[in-house]
Order: structure tokens, then sequence, then C-alpha cells
């Protein structure tokens, strides 16, 4: 049985639309985290370098204006390459700190972007990537969609790792999928702030006896640009993001947060035999299945647009 030890999940803001000043910032909050002797450590979703709440890239139907056009190549010049200079020192964050590492990012290949998680084990080593398969609504308009391909869970001496990203926690066969690889350490970076996204994330940790890290960005509109057109207000207090970030044991008991009150680093104790104590009564892919009646079929293909054939 793995051993006892401390996670931390990290609400704070980026520096919107900045990827190098972002990475610096993630870079002291690792560290900080690392200082309280986490060994898992969780950042919230599109953390490098923005979740851009409330921004409409000047989309109508049938329109788009010169000013939205303007957002998204700023929007796509912060973001990351997978590989690439920030993967690089994300990596090294890792190894500086000896903590696997679950970092929300926005990554861009070609022209398209996506909203990815990486993750990254203690000696420095890349261990790949989710990509969100579905965007939310509005996101739908800046985000392209992952596939199957991007699903992993990672066997890590802490346990098994996997993230599932905001809204995609409504998916109850993504949810399913992941059960059914085992996860262990359920992380749900997210910019979800409600105080509802706090009984979702029990239900998760509940229904996969796991453990749940959910992660969100707080935000002030001090944190963007003076040019954001922030449908919030202009006052430099206003909340953009609202944190409520929370660890969540695998039967459903808050061991940390919810905070909704500014930036902070929460930290909790993660028991890992809570995992198989938690499955004695509940195994929705074990014991508590109907494999007779129900059944999930997950294609883990790849699914790339363009396929180069050569002799």
């Amino acid at each position: 049985m793995n051993e006892p030890f401390t996670a931390a999940v990290v609400q704070a803001a980026p520096v919107a639309f900045d990827r190098e000043r972002t990475l610096e910032k993630l870079r002291d909050l690792a560290a900080d985290a690392a200082r309280r002797e986490a060994r898992l450590v969780v950042f919230p979703e599109a953390f490098v370098s923005a979740y851009p709440k409330g921004l409409d890239f000047g989309a109508r139907v049938g329109m788009r204006s010169r000013e939205g056009r303007e957002d998204f190549r700023r929007y796509f010049d912060s973001a990351v390459d997978v590989p690439g200079p920030a993967v690089d020192l994300l990596a090294r964050v890792a190894r500086e700190n000896r903590i696997h590492l679950v970092v929300g990012v926005i990554e861009r290949e070609i022209g398209t972007l996506y909203c990815t998680v990486l993750f990254f084990a203690p000696e420095g080593r890349y261990l790949g990537k989710h990509r969100k398969l579905m965007p939310t609504a509005m996101e739908r308009l800046v985000w392209g969609f992952g596939d199957g391909s991007t699903l992993p869970v990672f066997d890590t001496p802490l346990g098994r790792l996997g993230a599932v990203i905001c809204w995609e926690n409504y998916m109850p066969l993504l949810r399913t999928a992941m059960y059914a690889k085992n996860i262990q350490l359920y992380c749900a970076p997210t910019a979800d702030g409600r105080k509802t996204w706090v009984a979702t994330m029990q239900h998760v940790a509940l229904e996969g006896r796991c453990f749940v890290f959910s992660c969100n960005q707080f935000t002030r509109r001090r944190d963007f640009p003076a040019d954001y057109r922030a449908i919030q207000g202009d006052a430099p207090d206003t909340v953009i993001s609202e944190g409520g970030s929370c660890i969540v044991s695998p039967l459903g008991e808050l061991l940390a947060g919810p905070d909704s009150d500014g930036e902070c680093i929460l930290t909790a104790q993660v028991d890992p035999g809570e995992v198989a104590r938690g499955k004695y009564d509940f195994d929705v892919v074990g014991h508590y299945a109907r494999p007779d009646v129900f059944r999930l079929t997950v294609n883990e293909r790849p699914q790339p647009p363009v396929v180069l054939e050569r002799d």
C-alpha cells in the first residue's frame, strides 16, 4: 500500500496572456507548495496563461469583428507548444521541487488552441497530457476538441493519477472510462466557481471512490490587461473567477476548502488506503456494475484530420 502524503491545489491568478511571467509565478507557487511538504501539486484549468472569462472574441452569428480576431491572436501567442520550451520549464519545476505536477494550459497546434492538462513526474519527466474532449458553450469558439487518445491515467508512486477538466465532469461516460482505468487521484482543474460545483466534486469522489482535487483560478479585473473588455465590470477589485477550490476524500468528505476568499494554496493529507476502504461497498466498474445490461465502448484512437500515407 502506498504511504500517506500531502497534496496541494493552487488557487491563483495567472499573468493573463503573458506565458513567461505566468510560468515564473507558477514556479514560485510550486516551490511554496513544496515547502508545505506537498508531493502532488495541481494548478487550475487554463492557468498558462488565461481563462478569458466573459470575453466574447467579437463573435455574433454570421459575424466576427477585427477586435475579436486580435483577442484571439493575443491568446494564441501566449499559448503553449507541446513539446516546447514551456513544457521543458514545467519539467524543471517538477524536478526542482520533487513533486508530481499537474498544470492546466492552453495548448496550440498548427492554428488551433486546446484546453489541456500536462502531467510531470518528480524527476522532471513529462508524462503526457489530457485534452479537454468537450469545450463548454462559448469555449468552442476558441478551443478545439480533444479525442480519445489523450485520456491517460498514470501509475505513479502516489497512486493512479489522471485529470478530467471542468464540465467534462458532467459527462458520465467519460467519468466511467476513468474509473475503469482505476483512477485514484482524480484531478479536476476547472473554471466553475459556483457553490454547486463542490457538490459535483463530492459526487465524483463518492462515485469513483477516489480522491478529487478541484482547482480553480481566483482572478480580479486587475489581473487582466487594461484593454480587456470585462463584462463583469472595470473596478480593479471586481472578481472575475471566484475560486472555490477543494480536496475531497473517496467517501465525499471535504478535506480542504472550498475557498472563495482569494489566492491560496490548499493542502490535505491523502491516505491511499481510503480508496480500497471506499470500494469495499461500491465499485462502479467492478462488483457494483451490471455489464450484462450496460456496457461502455471507448475509442482511444487518435482522430487526425489529415493522414499522410507513404510506401
